[in-house]
């Protein structure tokens, strides 16, 4: 295992992330760089995990309120996206 506590952070992200007195904006970027490195399918469930272990810690962090909100919300349903049919009647 990497630097991390947890297999979902492996890069410790979210670890320092609470470790550091930081504004909202500054978890919303660190949330996002270790989104980028998480697989899609599965992302809530590595949040909801994360959340467990660390926003019982600190529950008025700002990380907490990303990691809720990530944890809670549902991929959107794959369904058409466009293409030049919609765009022409």
């Amino acid at each position: 295992m990497g630097k991390g506590e947890f297999a979902a952070d492996p890069r410790g992200l979210i670890l320092e992330a609470y470790r550091m007195q930081i504004g909202p904006e500054d978890c919303r970027t660190i949330f996002l760089d270790w989104a980028l490195g998480q697989p899609a399918d599965g992302l809530a469930e590595e949040a909801a995990e994360l959340l467990a272990h660390y926003g019982v810690r600190q529950p008025d962090h700002p990380m907490t309120a990303i990691l809720r909100d990530a944890a809670s919300s549902t991929p959107p349903a794959p369904g058409r996206r466009g293409g030049r049919r919609s765009r022409h009647l």
